[in-house]
């Protein structure tokens, strides 16, 4: 549960004293990093020595507009979350404050520019001598299972079934089973991505004889001053777990920055999936999140077009 700072008694509430006050209420350090730009920068643009309850609502939104206006939709989202966080707190706990505008509404996220390889190009990309077996059972792994990098990487080696060629995995916002005495906060409901036969190759390859710890792993150990978790760490060899801007540097290395788009969802699409199918594959909840992934090619917008010509013209 967060905790409520107390602020000084008898002293104005300034806008800087309530941002700290909520910033400190957070437990998790990432959404403290994340809220801390949103928060911070809108206090520093309204004036953090002002009372809060002087502030209006259009100068909550024009600040917004200032800062990120012109940013990526992303972004303009992630800060305005942070700000209707901070200012949904502070009307919780009976600080009277501004509110974000209407006006200043979320923005739809755009479809992905990555676009999507061709199965070849994938497995040409897997097959290159100079890339490390490490990455090329990383990437054949994500493009088999459609799973998501860091569900992917936060995998245990005996979390692995290789015989049914699946594993269970903690999703994007997977849900916390219910609490009970002495049960660990990590317990989520998980879900399970199934890979095939050219992961399947590669694990063991990968793995040599390791029987636990993480499956991908850093090339080199942690360094004296650098705390991670004993989750975190292969048990028999001291390396850590490899993470997400780790596993980028690579597939940047080798394609483009920003990655080459493996396609999966694409090619399965292209085979005749159903969007259910596609949804279950994925584990995307939404149509419209499958949507974005789905990139068929001009071929096969081409083949496709040639079912609606004259019966006697189809190729």
């Amino acid at each position: 549960m967060p905790t409520v700072v107390q602020l000084p008694a008898g002293k104005a509430l300034t806008v800087r004293a309530v941002a700290d006050a909520f910033l400190d209420s957070l437990r998790n350090r990432n959404t403290v990093r994340s809220y801390a730009t949103g928060v911070g920068k809108r206090a520093d643009r309204i004036g953090e020595g002002r009372p809060l309850g002087s502030v209006a609502d259009d100068e909550i939104g024009e600040a917004l507009e200032l800062l990120w206006g012109t940013a990526a939709v992303n972004t303009w989202n992630a800060r305005r979350a942070a700000v209707l966080s901070w200012l949904g707190w502070c009307e919780e706990y009976g600080y009277d404050g501004p509110a974000v505008p209407a006006w200043a509404k979320r923005l739809a996220v755009p479809d992905s520019e990555t676009p999507a390889r061709s199965k070849m190009a994938v497995d040409r990309l897997i097959a290159r001598r100079e890339v490390h077996l490490r990455e090329k059972t990383l990437w054949r792994m994500l493009y088999e299972t459609a799973a998501r990098a860091e569900e992917i990487l936060g995998v245990n080696i005996e979390d692995l079934d290789l015989a049914a060629r699946r594993c269970p995995v903690k999703a994007k916002g997977a849900r916390s089973k219910a609490r009970r005495r002495g049960r660990a906060r990590e317990d989520f409901v998980l879900e399970t991505v199934h890979w095939d036969a050219g992961t399947a190759r590669l694990l063991p390859r990968l793995l040599r004889g390791r029987t636990r710890g993480p499956v991908f792993v850093t090339h080199r150990r942690p360094g004296p001053g650098k705390v991670v978790s004993p989750r975190d760490v292969c048990p028999d060899t001291g390396l850590a777990r490899l993470s997400c801007g780790q596993a980028r540097a690579p597939l940047d290395e080798h394609t483009a920055v920003r990655g080459p788009g493996t396609g999966a969802l694409t090619h399965l699409g292209e085979q005749g999936a159903s969007l259910l199918m596609l949804m279950v594959k994925s584990r995307h909840k939404k149509p419209e999140n499958v949507r974005r992934s789905f990139k068929p090619s001009p071929e096969a917008i081409s083949e496709l077009t040639s079912l609606l010509a004259p019966g006697d013209a189809r190729r």
